[in-house]
């Protein structure tokens, strides 16, 4: 939502800057993006140049057809001649001026006396795009009579603007009106809330106006307004202003009224032709399974039995909430109006309009749940409107509902608030910061929550949030002193902690990637039914093409001696609507196959785990450097993936720590000193080096205690497709200490197993 700081200030009195006002709702409320300066930069005396100025004379150019030759009174004593090239005015019009010296939006220099085709033009007659009060550059801005010529415009229109950016939470929908809003920053900035003194039109010829609710629960509150003599044409300057710097495209004024009422309260409302509707009235029911609409877009859209429909009892003429039908939209000709100002329920809106990719400022409000008391006021502030600004009169009025929701009343404990805040608020402080936020509280601190916090604050602990919030500038910059620990990690938790210790021990920074990708290797991941966009459309299996990107932007850095890891979440398909979630850890490291080693060896090491790779095969891995573990891979990354030599690996968490047992045992230490004896084997080229010492440790038992391999020699003394590997043994046994003939027993028996598994030739 876009907050124009002039409305606003119409709401609240408050000496804070826009900057200031942004800082404490950043800190407390929302998310202020950014403050944006509109309109002519009010830099020096730059605002004295533009007035308002009275047309004197208006003729053709007679050097020009297009153009006109104007004299104007803009307040000082003689005329000032212009040189205009719009046509949507004459003689007596009210107007903007630009003098010259003035430095205008999108101007590279300050405006200055020209001539233009023979006539001097002293100054610029100006449209509402010229000044950053909208885009329309059709005719120039036309303002109301009467008012003096030579006054300042800034004084007239909203020339320099400063507009809030923000971006609500899911469960604050007031904070998208500019109440709500104001009510905040009077509550945050120590200012004034201002009330909305607005007088409801009188009912002049009252008619019948006929509502019916099919679905009370879809449509717990329908208003509706019928207004005669209505003029649809442009809407005042000072309304469209206010709507661009919302971010709104001016319409109509009947238009440009609903969508202004919508800011102010934050309640949607929506216009019907009359005269469109058969008989007149509303009737609210779910659709028909394949009845179709075609909404104010052109789009023709085939709805089922669970869309709320807006109809005349014949025909659908609004799709609930969302957007309107386009054969009761408002034109030109429109001269009797039904205005909805209605409440429907937030969760069949959102799968609505989700189903049918179709969102907008009305929609998003309602699916995060408008409070149904705000209808009555926004209706009568748009009927006030539309009566004074279209020349309406409201000929008959309908609110039906079934009873709206009572207040919830929760008890509050001061002492809590403390306890649970960590700061010391007087309870009075605490009280005052409620009322100011629009709750009520009793001598007892029963506190009556107000409607538009319906859906939000429930509980005593969102009493809390809300004194917590308003003071957390107060919190001081160093943690408490922690006397009590109430917690402990899970064993899960421990594990993950220790392996992100043990990586950025080993010299590698952690990442954070996306969960959701473009691609993914496995082709049953989960895809999005409704993405954001194409690059975040998949729920991602692994970690590797997150963790390449993160390298990729590092190396384009500039950076150098990259070593990247990540340890989070991945979606792994199950044949279910969702997927299975992993904890996965995974890492990308410049340069070679034995960098990814150490970094696995490393984690391996601190979990007390046993490291035994085998050769594998893997897509995304350098051909020949690719090796599995029992909980994942590591290897060197496949050259066209990234340039340069890198190393990469992925282990799985759990599959990783599912042997640490949940107590370690003791095991006796034994006190007779080992006998250590080297051997070499010549085996053929694709052995594994671990076969090896698994087949060593089975056929040594339970004299060989370990085997080591330290050393494997390829060349012309082993033969063509051979290779030599030496291994380290180590006997040892708890009751006496072995002799070389014992050693050469067991060393017989493993040489023997040796020889029939793999062939294998003692080297001598």
């Amino acid at each position: 939502m876009r907050a124009p700081l002039s409305w606003l200030r119409e709401y609240v009195r408050v000496d804070a800057t826009a900057h200031e006002i942004a800082r404490r709702l950043n800190v407390s409320t929302l998310e202020v993006d950014r403050v944006i300066d509109i309109g002519v930069a009010d830099v020096g005396d730059n605002l004295s140049y533009l007035r308002v100025g009275k047309v004197v004379e208006a003729a053709k150019h007679p050097n020009a057809d297009k153009l006109q030759l104007c004299q104007l009174d803009v307040g000082e004593g003689e005329l000032r001649q212009i040189v205009c090239g719009a046509w949507n005015f004459g003689v007596g019009a009210t107007v903007a001026v630009g003098l010259p010296g003035v430095l205008l939006p999108g101007f590279p220099a300050p405006l200055d006396e020209r001539p233009l085709r023979g006539e001097l033009s002293r100054g610029m007659i100006l449209a509402e795009d010229e000044i950053g009060l909208g885009s329309d550059h059709d005719g120039i801005m036309l303002l109301p009579g009467g008012i003096e010529p030579g006054s300042p415009l800034s004084d007239v229109l909203p020339v320099c603007e400063q507009v809030l950016d923000c971006t609500t939470t899911m469960n604050r929908v007031d904070l998208l009106s500019m109440v709500g809003l104001a009510r905040e920053v009077a509550t945050l900035c120590n200012g004034q809330l201002l009330p909305i003194d607005v007088e409801d039109p009188a009912i002049v010829r009252p008619g019948q106006v006929d509502v019916s609710i099919d679905d009370p629960e879809g449509c717990p509150r329908y208003i509706a307004r019928v207004l005669e003599g209505v003029s649809v044409g442009p809407s005042p300057m000072w309304l469209r202003a206010r709507l661009h710097a919302a971010g709104m495209r001016s319409i109509s004024n009947v238009v440009d009224i609903t969508n202004y009422v919508m800011h102010v309260y934050g309640s949607p409302l929506h216009a019907f032709d009359r005269t469109k509707l058969d008989g007149g009235g509303i009737l609210v029911r779910r659709a028909a399974d394949g009845e179709e609409l075609t909404t104010l877009d052109g789009t023709v859209r085939k709805l089922d039995e669970r869309d709320l429909l807006i109809t005349d009892g014949t025909k659908a003429v609004a799709l609930g909430a969302i957007m309107g039908g386009l054969d009761s939209e408002i034109s030109d000709t429109t001269t009797e109006i039904l205005l909805e100002a209605a409440n429907f329920e937030p969760i069949g809106i959102l799968q609505t309009s989700e189903r049918l990719g179709l969102r907008t400022e009305g929609s998003n409000r309602w699916e995060k749940g408008v409070d149904p008391h705000m209808a009555e006021p926004a209706a009568v502030l748009a009927s006030r409107l539309l009566v004074d600004l279209a020349g309406a009169e409201l000929t008959g009025a309908a609110d039906v509902h079934s009873g709206l929701p009572e207040r919830a009343v929760v008890r509050l404990r001061p002492e809590r608030t403390n306890r649970i805040v960590g700061l010391d608020v007087d309870s009075e402080e605490q009280r005052s910061i409620l009322e100011r936020l629009g709750f009520e509280v009793n001598g007892d601190w029963d506190v009556t929550v107000p409607t538009w916090r319906a859906r939000d604050v429930t509980r005593e602990i969102d009493l809390v949030e809300e004194v917590a919030r308003v003071v957390l500038d107060r919190v001081p910059h160093t943690m408490p002193l922690r006397r009590l620990v109430a917690g402990h990690l899970t064993r899960e938790q421990r594990h993950r902690r220790l392996v992100e210790d043990v990586l950025v021990g080993s010299g590698f920074s952690e990442a954070y990637t996306w969960s959701l990708v473009a691609a993914d290797p496995d082709r049953n991941a989960l895809r999005l039914a409704d993405p954001m966009s194409g690059d975040q459309a998949i729920l991602r299996t692994t970690l590797l093409d997150g963790l390449i990107a993160a390298a990729r932007e590092n190396v384009d850095a500039g950076n150098d001696g990259i070593a990247l890891f990540e340890l989070a979440r991945v979606y792994l398909p199950s044949g279910e609507a969702l997927p299975e979630e992993r904890w996965r850890v995974g890492g990308i490291v410049a340069g070679g196959f034995s960098e990814a080693r150490s970094a696995v060896e490393a984690i391996y090491d601190a979990l007390h785990l046993e490291l035994r790779p085998a050769r594998t095969t893997v897509p995304h891995l350098h051909p020949g450097k690719a090796a599995a573990t029992t909980a994942g891979w590591l290897g060197g990354l496949h050259p066209a993936l990234l340039d340069g030599s890198w190393a990469v690996f992925e282990l799985d968490l759990l599959e990783l720590t599912a042997p640490i047992p949940e107590r370690v045992l003791y095991d006796d230490v034994i006190t007779f000193p080992p006998l250590r004896q080297d051997i070499a084997v010549v085996v053929a080229e694709e052995v594994e080096a671990a076969a090896l010492v698994d087949t060593i440790l089975e056929a040594g038992a339970p004299e060989l205690r370990a085997a080591n391999v330290f050393d494997v020699y390829h060349g012309d003394q082993v033969g063509a497709g051979r290779k030599s590997v030496a291994i380290h043994l180590s006997f040892q046994v708890p009751d006496r200490t072995l002799s070389d003939a014992d050693a050469a027993v067991v060393r017989d028996r493993v040489i023997a197993l040796l020889a029939e598994r793999f062939d294998a030739e003692l080297r001598g």
